[in-house]
This record gives C-alpha cells, sequence and structure tokens, in this order.
C-alpha cells in the first residue's frame, strides 16, 4: 500500500515573505510554523469576501487580522470580535459605537472604516490598514525619537483631533498605542471605543476610562470633558516620544494620576537639552493643570508646533546654508584661473 498523502496548502509567510507549504487540514486560524523562518502562519479564514491571512494584533475586544478583500482587490485590516465579547450586549455596543465614530470621520490622519458587519455569529469591522507599527512600539524600540518626527506626528493628530472635535467627537483616550503608522510612514488615529459627543453630560459617578500616564487632570476631577483633554493627552504623547520618560513617573497608577493632579511637570527640555526651547514650551503649555492655560483651539496648537517645527529646520539646516553661500561667494579657486 501506498503512503497516504496529507493535503497542502501553499501560503505566504508574513514573516520572511517565502511562498511555503502548510497542512491542509489546519482549521482555518489555526497556525502553523514557517519551514524558512520558523515564524508562526495561519491558515486563512474567508469572512464573507475578505480572506483573513495573518494576525496583526489582539486586545480586550478582539483580534485584528490582514486580511485580502476579494471582490475589490486590496488589503484591509479586520477586527474580529471575540465570541465570548460578542455574547454581551454592551460588548457589542461598544463595538459598533467605535465603527459608527470612525466612520464619520473623513481624515488622512484617522483610520478609515469600510464597513461593520456580522457574519455566521462573527462580528467583524473592516478598516483601512495600517500595520507598520505603533508610536508605542517605536518609543519601545528607539526609546525617544527624533524631534523632528515628533513634531510631525504632533501636527497630523492634532489636525486629526480638530476634524473629530468639529463632528462633535472627543476621543477621550490618546495614546502612544492608539497611533499606528500605515506603509508611507504616516500616522493614523485609531480606538474611537471610548468616544463620545462633545456636549454630552458628564455623569459625576461614572467610572472614568483612559490610561492614567496621559489623562488630563479634569478627567480625573471629573470637571467634565472637552477637547482640551485630547489636547493634555496627545501633548503627553509627544512628551513619551520626545523623551522615552511618561510625564510622570510613579509605583503606583494612583500615585501616577496624583502627579497629574499635582506634579510638577519637568520641561522636555531638561530632560534632554537637545530639545529645542519652541517644542518644549508648547509641549508645556498644552500640558497646563487648569485647562484655561492651554492652546484655546487645535488651530493654535498647531500654529505653535508648526512654527517649532520651523525654527528646529533652520537650526538644522542654517550651518549648511551658511557654507553653500561662503562657497558661492568666493567664487572659484586661484588654482582654477591660473592653470
Amino acid at each position: 500500500m501506498g503512503v497516504e498523502r496529507k493535503p497542502l496548502k501553499m501560503v505566504g509567510c508574513p514573516h520572511c515573505g517565502a511562498k511555503v507549504f502548510i497542512p491542509g487540514d489546519l482549521q482555518p486560524l489555526a497556525a502553523a510554523a514557517c519551514s524558512k523562518c520558523s515564524g508562526s502562519i495561519m491558515m486563512p479564514a474567508m469572512l464573507r469576501q475578505f480572506e483573513l491571512r495573518s494576525a496583526i494584533a489582539s486586545g480586550g475586544m478582539g483580534t485584528v487580522y490582514r486580511a485580502w478583500d476579494t471582490t475589490l482587490g486590496r488589503e484591509v485590516a479586520v477586527k474580529l470580535m471575540l465570541k465570548e465579547m460578542a455574547a454581551d450586549p454592551a460588548a457589542v455596543d461598544a463595538f459598533a459605537r467605535e465603527a459608527r465614530a470612525c466612520a464619520q470621520l473623513n481624515h488622512t490622519h484617522i483610520i478609515h472604516i469600510y464597513t461593520f458587519d456580522e457574519h455566521e455569529d462573527d462580528k467583524y469591522l473592516v478598516m483601512e490598514l495600517a500595520d507598520a507599527g505603533s508610536l508605542d512600539s517605536r518609543i519601545e524600540s528607539q526609546r525617544y525619537l527624533p524631534e523632528l518626527e515628533v513634531l510631525d506626528v504632533g501636527i497630523k493628530v492634532a489636525s486629526a483631533l480638530a476634524t473629530a472635535l468639529r463632528h462633535g467627537l472627543l476621543h477621550l483616550d490618546i495614546k502612544p498605542g492608539n497611533i499606528l503608522f500605515n506603509g508611507e510612514g504616516e500616522p493614523k488615529v485609531v480606538d474611537f471605543g471610548l468616544a463620545r459627543k462633545a456636549d454630552a453630560d458628564t455623569d459625576a459617578y461614572a467610572p472614568i476610562f483612559g490610561t492614567p500616564y496621559y489623562i488630563a487632570p479634569e478627567r480625573v476631577r471629573q470637571e467634565g470633558d472637552s477637547f482640551l483633554c485630547d489636547m493634555y493627552s496627545l501633548a503627553g504623547t509627544m512628551y513619551h516620544a520626545l523623551t522615552g520618560h511618561v510625564p510622570f513617573e510613579a509605583p503606583t497608577v494612583e500615585e501616577v494620576v496624583a502627579a497629574h493632579l499635582h506634579g510638577a511637570l519637568r520641561p522636555v527640555h531638561e530632560l534632554l537639552p537637545g530639545i529645542t526651547l519652541p517644542t518644549s514650551e508648547a509641549v508645556s503649555r498644552a500640558m497646563s493643570k487648569d485647562p484655561r492655560q492651554r492652546f484655546p483651539s487645535y488651530d493654535d496648537f498647531i500654529m505653535a508646533l508648526t512654527a517649532a517645527r520651523s525654527q528646529l529646520l533652520i537650526r538644522q539646516f542654517a550651518p549648511q546654508v551658511a557654507a553653500e553661500t561662503q562657497a558661492t561667494q568666493q567664487g572659484p579657486s586661484k588654482s582654477w584661473w591660473r592653470r
């Protein structure tokens, strides 16, 4: 008798890019090791017209997959809700709220939502693919980022938040992990799961959600949420990216929150003398304890960051321009015309 041949399926490895064979009898979404690099390869799964090809990230609500839209012929990201979460009406409502909040916003630096649907009891969200890592992962790998890069991210994210505000939405969870990058290196704001209307009343007894390392003091005091809360969190995120340290570090969450309320913020340029004063001052002002001392609008914040960026570029390129100007003014060397 001949040896029974098990079915095989050729798939692309998301780690090394090689085309390899994996057991064809694997269950959809199950994984096998790549024969080239030993990385994990997932058995593709179909969800309507979307072929889920590899996992990108996992969270409390579900897993995000890199997928191929077989109808439109493009790569997308599919966020598949955990089955146990799908049985919770409150969790489903939060999942749908995130989809609706994001879908009404059309901005280059806000992740685009394509559809929110259900198939065979699987609830999923299809969105723009931004798989080049997060600001959080960049901080983790590089410790701190170049000032120019942080200013660029800050300007773009502030512009995105301004668009959300024009639609009456606050994000309320701006942090490095919620700023992703696409293949072109452009930042994308994600996770509007905590977003709510800017004019909604604040329940004094409702729990406060968000990340304590970047939370605005007035949110902790439950004095009412406004766009200034998001501005504070964005500035705190920039502080972390510039210095490699969160604005306030303490052994416990309670102490971190207390520091946001009462602790003195050490300016960025004192931690890293190489950071220019305009950048440091813009970040510090946006993180003022008193919301009234922050920038009165996103436009003002963006103008301050743009001015800091311009001065930084002048500082970086002025010596080079001066050297080139001097060389031009001196003209040809004497050795040339003596030949």
